[in-house]
């Protein structure tokens, strides 16, 4: 994350045309709100993998499931249901479960039972990511407040000095404060983005399983009751 934030400097025109820019130096001294950003720039790298390895399809909605279990269970083979089912983990194969184990229960309780199941999950999932709005939110915070510290510095190592005759001071601590408001910002943007990313993933998994979920209740449980049930809502809670 270093040597990223450190390759996004290098493409600015300013770094080619001041020749004695020495932007790794500045860094070994952006103080310790520096240290704080590329602390959470590790964060961001472990959450962001493990949420990119754990929130796919296969753990939510492998739809190649549904496909398998609507037969076995319109032939009533429910041992074979039960089977194919245990062997999976993942959020559809629970809800299947629960299905499967209350089928004789009142359609409403059906209803509620899977729509409980599938919002706690996804509200599990996108809590894991949350850290990533934090990051999102406290790193420019954090760089900021490492900019205003560098330049208090900078303007009292004036004031101890050779005052405003030699410049070069003054643009030289305000360089190196300026920097922690940049790594900050570097790392806040794609934490935003990636928060932004797994949000929208969770409100897409929860319009799948709702849509599967209300088909599949009415296409085998109000055929043999007479009770009618309205629309399961997944993605209020997932929002």
């Amino acid at each position: 994350m270093l040597k990223f934030i450190i390759a996004i400097f290098l493409i600015y025109p300013m770094a080619a045309t001041a020749a004695d820019l020495n932007i790794a130096e500045q860094f070994s001294e952006g103080g310790i709100a520096l240290v704080v950003i590329l602390l959470m720039s590790v964060l961001l790298v472990a959450v962001s993998a493990e949420r990119l390895v754990n929130f796919r399809a296969k753990y939510i909605f492998p739809a190649e499931l549904l496909v398998q279990v609507k037969p076995l269970w319109l032939m009533g083979d429910f041992d074979k249901v039960h089977e194919l089912i245990e062997s999976e983990k993942n959020t559809l194969a629970r809800i299947l479960n629960y299905l499967l184990v209350h089928r004789h229960q009142q359609v409403s309780v059906l209803a509620l039972g899977a729509s409980e199941i599938a919002s706690l999950e996804l509200r599990q999932h996108q809590q894991k990511a949350y850290a990533l709005a934090i990051i999102a939110t406290v790193a420019p915070i954090v760089g900021l407040l490492g900019t205003v510290i560098g330049m208090i510095e900078s303007f009292h190592v004036i004031a101890y000095s050779q005052g405003m005759g030699n410049p070069a001071l003054l643009a030289g601590g305000i360089s190196k404060a300026l920097i922690n408001t940049a790594a900050g910002l570097s790392i806040a943007l794609p934490a935003l983005a990636l928060h932004h990313f797994f949000k929208h993933r969770c409100v897409m998994f929860s319009l799948l399983l709702e849509k599967a979920i209300n088909q599949q209740v009415n296409e085998w449980f109000t055929s043999t009751h007479s009770e009618s049930i309205p629309n399961l809502k997944v993605v209020s809670h997932a929002n």
